[in-house]
């Protein structure tokens, strides 16, 4: 056993409540923490680590372009970064690609690229309709447009320019949209609000409204982008085209990147309007075509939905046993609906559980959330649900 430094623990800033154990190691579904304890991650870091912890491409590939070139500016091409953009544009209906290191950077890039478009082609619109519940970043801009409860009070005043419309409700949106509103903002699956699907119909018909006015449509797939929900990016189980994507966690697998994706007729930024020190640096995007390359390999995306498939069966068994209220989600982003506010005592106890601790997440009090590694075995997923199983019996036996 390790005794913490609590003066090192101190020299951090205190942003959240933090349990008092360092992680010093992980490989695949597993870390461990200085103890010696092992724990099977069933959150990776809020869906970033799509291979999960230190996987072989990922690890490769940072060893090889760190021998090679790290960061020649933004000011330069470099051929990862050529590289990973061609993958996108040819694997979905975008043209442009522009590199960041966060969905937060990702989604404020979107935002200006929006407004920006609103300046040339709509007489200034600048009005993006987004949702009740709905997250997009930490930044001002992505706060305001976010609709989490109590952040429109937030180091006020928050960005103008962000009605909030209701999840599957098109009327809703109709009645939001005026001479200013240049584009609608959504994610295809809100999973900070507890993984609700955007359904297929309101999508489409979404994009009908949007190319019927005029305006644009952004997906936000910072979490379900990149094989999260069983295909490379969320909305093409619509069959729709966007204007604009966001991407971020999967698309890096734990390293920082991010993008933002566009047509090419919405790509209007000019020299100076858009940058940043780290973007579209080679070493995090050598990473990013690892990945993109092995979620793209054959049969990787049915094994995704073969093993959210299995995970969902599972957490509706656990669900009929205990008398809770169901799951949701799509592929391996899903969530356990609990028939009482306990998720984050039940997060407590599962990562106290002894002698292996089990990583879950619960975005809300009646809520557990699931983000395992997008190659989680079914094994890994039999055994979170029989330690699942475990701990509900100690509380409702």
């Amino acid at each position: 056993m390790t005794t913490l430094d609590r003066a090192g623990l101190d020299a951090l800033m205190e942003i959240t409540s933090r349990p008092e154990l360092i992680f010093v190691r992980g490989q695949g579904s597993w870390l461990e923490d200085h103890n010696g304890k092992r724990y099977l991650d069933f959150i990776q870091g809020w869906a970033v680590n799509a291979l999960g912890h230190n996987d072989p491409a990922i690890v490769a590939a940072l060893t090889r372009q760190s021998g090679l070139l790290m960061n020649p500016s933004p000011a330069f091409y470099n051929q990862p970064s050529i590289d990973l953009a061609t993958r996108i544009v040819g694997a979905s209906c975008f043209d442009r690609v522009f590199f960041a290191n966060s969905g937060a950077e990702a989604n404020e890039g979107a935002i200006k690229l929006a407004r920006k478009w609103g300046q040339l082609h709509r007489k200034g619109a600048y009005k993006i309709i987004t949702f009740d519940h709905g997250f997009h970043g930490r930044t001002l801009a992505t706060m305001s447009a976010s609709g989490k409860p109590g952040w429109d009070r937030k180091f006020a005043p928050q960005v103008d320019g962000f009605p909030k419309a209701t999840l599957n409700d098109l009327d809703s949106v109709r009645a939001l949209i005026d001479d200013q509103t240049v584009a609608v903002m959504l994610e295809p699956v809100q999973g900070e609000a507890g993984v609700i699907p955007a359904t297929t119909e309101f999508l489409q018909a979404l994009r009908a409204l949007t190319r019927e006015r005029d305006m644009l449509l952004i997906v936000d797939e910072v979490q379900t982008g990149m094989g999260r929900t069983g295909v490379l990016f969320a909305h093409q189980s619509a069959g729709i085209e966007p204007d604009i994507m966001t991407l971020g966690k999967g698309i890096g697998g734990g390293v920082p990147l991010s993008a933002l994706c566009a047509r090419e007729a919405v790509s209007c930024f000019e020299h100076g309007d858009q940058g940043g020190t780290y973007n579209g640096n080679p070493l995090m995007t050598a990473v990013g075509v690892a990945i993109f390359d092995t979620l793209t390999a054959p049969g990787f995306m049915a094994s995704v939905v073969a093993r959210g498939r299995h995970l969902s069966e599972g957490l509706l068994a656990l669900s009929a046993k205990w008398g809770l209220g169901g799951e949701r989600g799509e592929g391996l982003l899903r969530a356990l609906v609990l028939d009482r506010d306990d998720g984050p005592a039940l997060v407590e106890a599962a990562r106290n559980r002894s002698p292996e601790g089990l990583l879950l997440n619960a975005p809300r009090g009646n809520l557990l959330r699931f983000m395992p590694a997008l190659n989680v075995s079914a094994d890994e997923i039999d055994t979170a649900l029989a330690w699942l199983d475990g701990l509900l019996a100690q509380t409702r036996g």
